[in-house]
Protein backbone atom coordinates (compact mmCIF):
# COMPACT_ATOMS: atom_id res chain seq x y z
CA UNK A 1 0.00 0.00 0.00
CA UNK A 2 1.60 3.93 -1.11
CA UNK A 3 -1.03 5.84 0.01
CA UNK A 4 0.66 7.17 2.89
CA UNK A 5 3.96 7.71 0.94
CA UNK A 6 3.14 10.97 1.02
CA UNK A 7 3.53 10.96 4.96
CA UNK A 8 7.87 10.23 5.22
CA UNK A 9 8.63 12.63 8.21
CA UNK A 10 9.68 11.05 11.34
CA UNK A 11 7.04 12.69 13.41
CA UNK A 12 3.88 11.75 11.24
CA UNK A 13 5.55 8.30 11.29
CA UNK A 14 5.49 7.96 14.57
CA UNK A 15 2.09 8.99 14.80
CA UNK A 16 0.69 7.17 12.35
CA UNK A 17 2.17 3.94 14.25
CA UNK A 18 0.41 5.12 17.38
CA UNK A 19 -2.98 5.79 15.22
CA UNK A 20 -3.18 2.36 13.42
CA UNK A 21 -0.91 3.10 10.41
CA UNK A 22 -2.87 1.30 7.17
CA UNK A 23 1.00 -0.50 6.76
CA UNK A 24 0.28 -2.57 9.57
CA UNK A 25 -3.77 -2.43 10.07
CA UNK A 26 -4.62 -3.32 6.46
CA UNK A 27 -5.81 0.20 4.60
CA UNK A 28 -8.37 1.33 7.23
CA UNK A 29 -10.81 4.19 6.19
CA UNK A 30 -11.04 7.51 7.07
CA UNK A 31 -13.48 10.21 7.14
CA UNK A 32 -12.09 13.51 5.32
CA UNK A 33 -9.87 15.31 7.30
CA UNK A 34 -7.97 12.14 9.48
CA UNK A 35 -4.47 13.12 8.69
CA UNK A 36 -4.78 16.68 8.18
CA UNK A 37 -7.47 19.62 8.53
CA UNK A 38 -10.91 19.61 6.15
CA UNK A 39 -10.82 22.23 3.58
CA UNK A 40 -13.05 25.24 4.10
CA UNK A 41 -14.68 24.32 0.41
CA UNK A 42 -15.81 20.86 -1.12
CA UNK A 43 -12.20 20.81 -3.49
CA UNK A 44 -12.61 17.07 -5.42
CA UNK A 45 -9.57 15.87 -6.95
CA UNK A 46 -9.51 13.26 -9.86
CA UNK A 47 -8.26 9.66 -10.46
CA UNK A 48 -4.37 10.01 -11.09
CA UNK A 49 -3.89 13.27 -9.28
CA UNK A 50 -2.14 11.49 -6.06
CA UNK A 51 -1.22 8.15 -7.81
CA UNK A 52 2.48 9.17 -6.95
CA UNK A 53 1.82 9.32 -3.06
CA UNK A 54 -1.39 6.40 -3.00
CA UNK A 55 -0.46 4.16 -6.33
CA UNK A 56 -2.54 4.01 -9.16
CA UNK A 57 -5.96 1.54 -7.58
CA UNK A 58 -8.42 4.82 -7.61
CA UNK A 59 -9.93 3.89 -4.27
CA UNK A 60 -6.70 4.40 -2.90
CA UNK A 61 -6.09 7.50 -3.93
CA UNK A 62 -9.86 8.02 -2.62
CA UNK A 63 -8.64 7.33 1.04
CA UNK A 64 -5.91 9.35 0.30
CA UNK A 65 -7.82 12.39 -0.80
CA UNK A 66 -9.85 11.88 2.47
CA UNK A 67 -7.37 11.93 4.86
CA UNK A 68 -5.78 14.63 3.44
CA UNK A 69 -8.92 16.65 4.17
CA UNK A 70 -10.58 16.51 0.55
CA UNK A 71 -14.28 15.99 1.06
CA UNK A 72 -15.60 15.20 -2.45
CA UNK A 73 -14.40 13.74 -5.50
CA UNK A 74 -14.47 14.25 -9.61
CA UNK A 75 -14.51 12.11 -12.22
CA UNK A 76 -15.46 12.72 -15.54
CA UNK A 77 -14.83 9.49 -17.34
CA UNK A 78 -17.05 7.72 -14.13
CA UNK A 79 -19.83 6.56 -17.28
CA UNK A 80 -16.91 4.43 -19.15
CA UNK A 81 -16.25 2.52 -15.82
CA UNK A 82 -17.62 -0.95 -15.27
CA UNK A 83 -21.12 -1.60 -13.36
CA UNK A 84 -19.20 -2.76 -10.30
CA UNK A 85 -16.07 0.14 -9.87
CA UNK A 86 -19.23 2.14 -9.85
CA UNK A 87 -20.37 0.28 -7.02
CA UNK A 88 -17.35 -0.11 -5.18
CA UNK A 89 -16.47 4.13 -5.78
CA UNK A 90 -20.02 4.66 -4.53
CA UNK A 91 -19.82 2.65 -1.47
CA UNK A 92 -15.81 3.96 -0.42
CA UNK A 93 -17.61 7.41 -0.90
CA UNK A 94 -20.20 6.87 1.90
CA UNK A 95 -18.13 5.02 4.10
CA UNK A 96 -15.99 7.92 3.86
CA UNK A 97 -18.91 10.61 4.13
CA UNK A 98 -17.45 12.30 1.01
CA UNK A 99 -19.46 13.57 -1.69
CA UNK A 100 -19.48 12.87 -5.80
CA UNK A 101 -19.05 15.49 -7.90
CA UNK A 102 -19.76 15.69 -12.21
CA UNK A 103 -19.05 12.81 -14.34
CA UNK A 104 -19.75 13.66 -18.44
CA UNK A 105 -23.30 12.80 -18.67
CA UNK A 106 -23.69 12.99 -23.05
CA UNK A 107 -21.07 11.58 -25.90
CA UNK A 108 -18.90 15.41 -26.55
CA UNK A 109 -17.93 15.34 -30.61
CA UNK A 110 -15.97 18.50 -31.26
CA UNK A 111 -17.73 18.56 -35.01
CA UNK A 112 -21.24 16.89 -35.30
CA UNK A 113 -24.00 15.43 -33.13
CA UNK A 114 -24.68 18.76 -31.97
CA UNK A 115 -27.67 19.79 -30.20
CA UNK A 116 -28.22 23.33 -32.10
CA UNK A 117 -29.13 21.26 -35.02
CA UNK A 118 -32.57 20.28 -33.84
CA UNK A 119 -31.56 16.89 -35.68
CA UNK A 120 -33.74 14.36 -34.59
CA UNK A 121 -31.41 11.80 -34.07
CA UNK A 122 -28.63 13.98 -32.41
CA UNK A 123 -31.04 14.76 -29.63
CA UNK A 124 -32.50 11.37 -29.54
CA UNK A 125 -28.85 9.94 -28.82
CA UNK A 126 -28.17 12.76 -26.33
CA UNK A 127 -31.77 11.23 -24.16
CA UNK A 128 -30.12 7.98 -24.57
CA UNK A 129 -27.15 9.30 -22.75
CA UNK A 130 -28.77 10.72 -20.48
CA UNK A 131 -31.01 7.88 -18.94
CA UNK A 132 -27.56 6.05 -19.12
CA UNK A 133 -26.19 9.03 -16.77
CA UNK A 134 -28.80 8.26 -14.80
CA UNK A 135 -28.44 4.92 -13.77
CA UNK A 136 -24.51 5.90 -13.56
CA UNK A 137 -25.52 8.38 -10.87
CA UNK A 138 -27.67 6.08 -8.63
CA UNK A 139 -24.38 3.76 -8.32
CA UNK A 140 -22.40 6.46 -7.34
CA UNK A 141 -24.70 8.22 -5.71
CA UNK A 142 -24.00 11.43 -7.50
CA UNK A 143 -25.94 14.64 -7.92
CA UNK A 144 -24.92 16.36 -11.09
CA UNK A 145 -23.52 15.70 -14.20
CA UNK A 146 -21.87 17.31 -16.63
CA UNK A 147 -23.50 18.47 -20.22
CA UNK A 148 -21.83 19.69 -23.43
CA UNK A 149 -24.04 20.75 -26.49
CA UNK A 150 -21.37 20.40 -28.66
CA UNK A 151 -20.45 22.51 -31.47
CA UNK A 152 -22.14 25.12 -33.75
CA UNK A 153 -24.28 24.70 -36.13
CA UNK A 154 -23.29 27.68 -38.28
CA UNK A 155 -26.12 26.95 -41.17
CA UNK A 156 -28.75 28.33 -38.80
CA UNK A 157 -29.26 31.47 -37.58
CA UNK A 158 -27.33 31.68 -33.54
CA UNK A 159 -31.32 32.57 -31.97
CA UNK A 160 -32.63 29.10 -33.71
CA UNK A 161 -29.55 26.99 -32.58
CA UNK A 162 -30.11 28.14 -28.91
CA UNK A 163 -33.97 27.72 -28.85
CA UNK A 164 -32.98 23.78 -30.72
CA UNK A 165 -30.53 23.27 -27.52
CA UNK A 166 -33.22 24.60 -24.87
CA UNK A 167 -35.60 22.26 -26.57
CA UNK A 168 -33.16 19.01 -26.15
CA UNK A 169 -32.36 20.69 -22.24
CA UNK A 170 -35.96 20.71 -21.42
CA UNK A 171 -36.52 16.95 -22.36
CA UNK A 172 -33.61 15.69 -20.66
CA UNK A 173 -34.74 17.98 -17.37
CA UNK A 174 -38.09 15.71 -17.98
CA UNK A 175 -36.16 12.70 -16.92
CA UNK A 176 -33.60 14.29 -14.34
CA UNK A 177 -35.98 16.06 -12.09
CA UNK A 178 -38.14 13.41 -10.87
CA UNK A 179 -34.64 11.39 -9.85
CA UNK A 180 -33.41 14.55 -8.18
CA UNK A 181 -30.90 15.16 -10.23
CA UNK A 182 -28.71 18.19 -11.90
CA UNK A 183 -27.38 18.54 -15.40
CA UNK A 184 -25.06 21.19 -15.07
CA UNK A 185 -23.88 23.40 -18.67
CA UNK A 186 -20.42 23.91 -18.86
CA UNK A 187 -19.31 26.99 -21.31
CA UNK A 188 -16.01 26.31 -22.54
CA UNK A 189 -13.40 28.80 -23.68
CA UNK A 190 -12.79 29.40 -27.89
CA UNK A 191 -9.11 29.05 -26.98
CA UNK A 192 -8.77 25.60 -26.34
CA UNK A 193 -12.19 24.85 -28.13
CA UNK A 194 -12.94 26.76 -31.02
CA UNK A 195 -16.38 26.14 -32.87
CA UNK A 196 -18.02 24.80 -29.82
CA UNK A 197 -21.70 26.46 -29.19
CA UNK A 198 -21.95 27.42 -25.28
CA UNK A 199 -18.86 29.08 -24.56
CA UNK A 200 -19.77 32.01 -22.27
CA UNK A 201 -21.40 31.96 -18.70
CA UNK A 202 -24.05 34.68 -19.72
CA UNK A 203 -25.04 32.30 -22.61
CA UNK A 204 -26.04 29.34 -20.09
CA UNK A 205 -27.12 31.84 -18.04
CA UNK A 206 -29.74 32.95 -20.51
CA UNK A 207 -30.42 29.31 -21.81
CA UNK A 208 -30.84 28.26 -17.92
CA UNK A 209 -33.36 30.75 -17.30
CA UNK A 210 -35.45 29.77 -20.65
CA UNK A 211 -35.30 25.64 -19.50
CA UNK A 212 -36.98 27.14 -16.07
CA UNK A 213 -35.60 23.73 -14.58
CA UNK A 214 -33.95 22.96 -10.95
CA UNK A 215 -32.24 20.34 -13.14
CA UNK A 216 -30.44 22.59 -15.63
CA UNK A 217 -27.88 24.64 -13.89
CA UNK A 218 -24.50 26.52 -14.82
CA UNK A 219 -20.73 24.64 -13.94
CA UNK A 220 -19.29 27.78 -13.76
CA UNK A 221 -15.12 26.34 -14.72
CA UNK A 222 -12.94 29.16 -13.62
CA UNK A 223 -10.40 28.34 -15.78
CA UNK A 224 -12.58 28.40 -18.96
CA UNK A 225 -14.42 31.84 -17.54
CA UNK A 226 -10.96 33.64 -16.99
CA UNK A 227 -9.79 33.17 -20.84
CA UNK A 228 -13.32 33.34 -22.19
CA UNK A 229 -14.21 36.86 -20.57
CA UNK A 230 -12.09 36.84 -16.97
CA UNK A 231 -14.10 39.40 -14.55
CA UNK A 232 -14.66 36.36 -12.14
CA UNK A 233 -16.60 37.32 -8.98
CA UNK A 234 -18.94 40.07 -11.18
CA UNK A 235 -20.16 37.41 -13.06
CA UNK A 236 -21.05 34.89 -10.48
CA UNK A 237 -22.54 37.34 -8.79
CA UNK A 238 -24.72 37.72 -12.13
CA UNK A 239 -24.85 34.55 -12.52
CA UNK A 240 -25.14 33.07 -9.06
CA UNK A 241 -28.81 31.65 -8.82
CA UNK A 242 -27.68 29.49 -12.14
CA UNK A 243 -24.62 27.85 -10.57
CA UNK A 244 -24.95 24.97 -9.07
CA UNK A 245 -21.06 23.66 -9.41
CA UNK A 246 -17.33 25.10 -10.03
CA UNK A 247 -14.61 23.88 -11.80
CA UNK A 248 -10.90 25.21 -10.79
CA UNK A 249 -7.79 25.77 -13.08
CA UNK A 250 -5.61 28.21 -12.77
CA UNK A 251 -4.53 30.49 -16.15
CA UNK A 252 -2.10 29.69 -17.75
CA UNK A 253 -1.30 26.40 -18.15
CA UNK A 254 -4.20 25.04 -16.30
CA UNK A 255 -2.67 23.80 -12.83
CA UNK A 256 -3.23 24.22 -9.23
CA UNK A 257 -4.05 28.07 -7.74
CA UNK A 258 -1.14 29.68 -6.97
CA UNK A 259 1.05 28.73 -10.41
CA UNK A 260 -1.05 31.53 -12.36
CA UNK A 261 -2.85 35.04 -12.38
CA UNK A 262 -5.92 34.12 -11.16
CA UNK A 263 -6.23 35.43 -7.20
CA UNK A 264 -8.13 32.02 -6.10
CA UNK A 265 -8.11 33.09 -2.23
CA UNK A 266 -10.28 35.97 -3.39
CA UNK A 267 -12.69 33.59 -5.90
CA UNK A 268 -12.22 31.20 -3.02
CA UNK A 269 -13.69 33.60 -0.46
CA UNK A 270 -16.21 35.08 -2.37
CA UNK A 271 -17.36 31.56 -2.94
CA UNK A 272 -17.38 30.74 0.66
CA UNK A 273 -19.33 34.25 1.50
CA UNK A 274 -22.66 32.82 -0.16
CA UNK A 275 -22.52 29.84 1.54
CA UNK A 276 -21.96 27.86 -1.18
CA UNK A 277 -21.95 23.99 0.15
CA UNK A 278 -21.64 22.28 -3.64
CA UNK A 279 -18.01 20.63 -5.01
CA UNK A 280 -15.74 22.89 -6.27
CA UNK A 281 -13.49 20.21 -9.14
CA UNK A 282 -10.03 20.15 -9.52
CA UNK A 283 -9.95 19.64 -12.77
CA UNK A 284 -6.45 20.74 -13.69
CA UNK A 285 -2.88 19.07 -13.69
CA UNK A 286 -0.04 19.19 -11.33
CA UNK A 287 2.72 21.75 -12.02
CA UNK A 288 4.94 19.87 -10.70
CA UNK A 289 5.77 15.80 -11.27
CA UNK A 290 5.74 13.21 -8.82
CA UNK A 291 5.10 13.16 -4.79
CA UNK A 292 7.22 16.02 -4.78
CA UNK A 293 4.30 17.91 -6.64
CA UNK A 294 1.39 16.02 -5.19
CA UNK A 295 2.51 17.66 -1.92
CA UNK A 296 3.21 20.79 -3.54
CA UNK A 297 -0.81 21.32 -4.73
CA UNK A 298 -1.43 20.08 -1.87
CA UNK A 299 0.09 23.08 0.25
CA UNK A 300 -1.13 25.37 -2.54
CA UNK A 301 -4.42 24.38 -1.36
CA UNK A 302 -3.86 24.98 1.86
CA UNK A 303 -2.89 28.51 1.13
CA UNK A 304 -5.65 29.76 -1.13
CA UNK A 305 -8.14 28.09 1.01
CA UNK A 306 -6.48 30.04 4.26
CA UNK A 307 -8.94 33.27 3.68
CA UNK A 308 -11.44 34.74 6.43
Amino acid sequence: MKRRNFIQNTLAASAALLSGSPLLAGAPEHGPGATAQAFKLNYAPHDGMFKHSAGDDFLDQIRFMADQGFTAIEDNGMGGRTREMQEKIGGLLNRLNMTMGVFVANRINWSEGTLASGDPDARAAFLQDIRGAVDVARRVNAKWMTVVPNCVFPKLDPHYQSAHVVESLRRAADILEPQGLVMVLEPLNFRDHPNLFLTDIAQAFAICRAVDSPSCKILYDIYHAQIQHGNLIPNMEAAWDEIAYFQIGDNPGRKEPTTGEINYKNVFRYIHSRGFKGVCGMEHGNARPGAEGERALIEAYREVDAFE
